[in-house]
C-alpha cells in the first residue's frame, strides 16, 4: 500500500498545491499538513479494510475460486465495489 513516508510526502504536495493555487491561506502550515496527512492515513486504512473484506468474501466462496484467476479478479472487484458503495465512497 502507501508507506508512512509516502503519505507524508503526499500531504506536503497537496497542501503546497492548494496554497500555490491561491485556494486557501493557512494560518498554520504545520497544522494543514497534519490534517492532510491524517485524511490520507484514514483513506489508506479504510481502503485496506475494504480490500481485506473483499478478499475474505471471495475466499469464503464454496466453489474455491483460485486467487489470480480471471474469476477471482471479477469476484474481488465486485465485492470491493459493493463494500465501497455501502460506505458511500
Amino acid at each position: 500500500m502507501i508507506s508512512d513516508d509516502r503519505q507524508s510526502h503526499l500531504a506536503h504536495i497537496i497542501t503546497d498545491a492548494i496554497w500555490n493555487d491561491d485556494l486557501v491561506d493557512y494560518s498554520d502550515d504545520d497544522l494543514a499538513v497534519r490534517v492532510a496527512r491524517q485524511a490520507i492515513a484514514e483513506f489508506v486504512k479504510e481502503d485496506r479494510e475494504i480490500d481485506q473484506m473483499a478478499r475474505d468474501k471471495v475466499t469464503s466462496l464454496k466453489r474455491g475460486v483460485i486467487e489470480g484467476s480471471p474469476e477471482w479478479d471479477i469476484m474481488f472487484k465486485k465485492y470491493y465495489e459493493e463494500e465501497r458503495n455501502k460506505r458511500g465512497k
